[in-house]
């Protein structure tokens, strides 16, 4: 549990670094995520591999995560209409979000979400985290806590609309989990399609 603990907070310490108002402007973004997401996954192998089980990447897996990476899509964009018009605050947050690819290489990007960063994040938050803690409690309680987690670590941001896309993000993704913890392939494809959509292809 210590180690768990220690990784949970790194995580947390890593996510304020990249999206504090007071550290943001002095990192490249995209750099210290792909250092924090590599790092979390490096922990996620030395600590408790165990989640590589669960993970298999045949066609009915990549079938299921583009359809997971479609309705999530869907999902965020009928959010942002909604926000939109009960919050005068939304879109410019969201707008803020979009602010972070400036100036950078769409291709760049792209590689680093689909290779690198989607993956890196399922392998430590489901795979390690959730997995961890649904074995010492209840699958219920590791899902319902790993969730919170996930969104929590983006409030350094002080962007509403930030955390709670992860917490959407992150009921969608731990409850696939939760309810088919062998298909964690289809989830880790899930999140590297969406996030390279949502930030690059199709954005909202």
């Amino acid at each position: 549990m210590k180690k768990l603990v220690f990784s949970v907070i790194l995580a947390a310490l890593l996510w304020a670094v990249m999206f504090s108002p007071l550290t943001a402007p002095h990192v490249n973004f995209w750099w210290m995520m792909t250092f924090s997401a590599l790092t979390l996954s490096v922990l996620s192998f030395r600590f408790d591999a165990g989640w590589r089980c669960d993970v298999r990447f045949g066609w009915s897996e990549v079938l299921a995560g583009v359809g997971i990476a479609v309705a999530l899509w869907g999902i965020f964009w009928m959010g942002d209409k909604v926000s939109s018009w009960l919050f005068n605050f939304a879109r410019p947050q969201v707008d803020l979000i979009y602010g972070m690819k400036e100036g950078e290489s769409p291709w760049l990007l792209s590689f680093l979400m689909l290779v690198l960063i989607g993956p890196a994040e399922e392998i430590f938050w489901r795979g390690y985290v959730q997995r961890s803690l649904a074995r010492r409690w209840t699958p219920d309680a590791g899902f319902v806590v790993t969730t919170l987690i996930y969104a929590l670590v983006h409030a350094p941001s002080c962007n509403f609309m930030l955390v709670m896309a992860a917490l959407v993000a992150g009921v969608v993704w731990g409850g696939l989990y939760r309810l088919f913890p062998g298909r964690l392939g289809a989830i880790i494809v899930s999140h590297a399609l969406w996030d390279v959509a949502v930030f690059i292809w199709f954005p909202i």
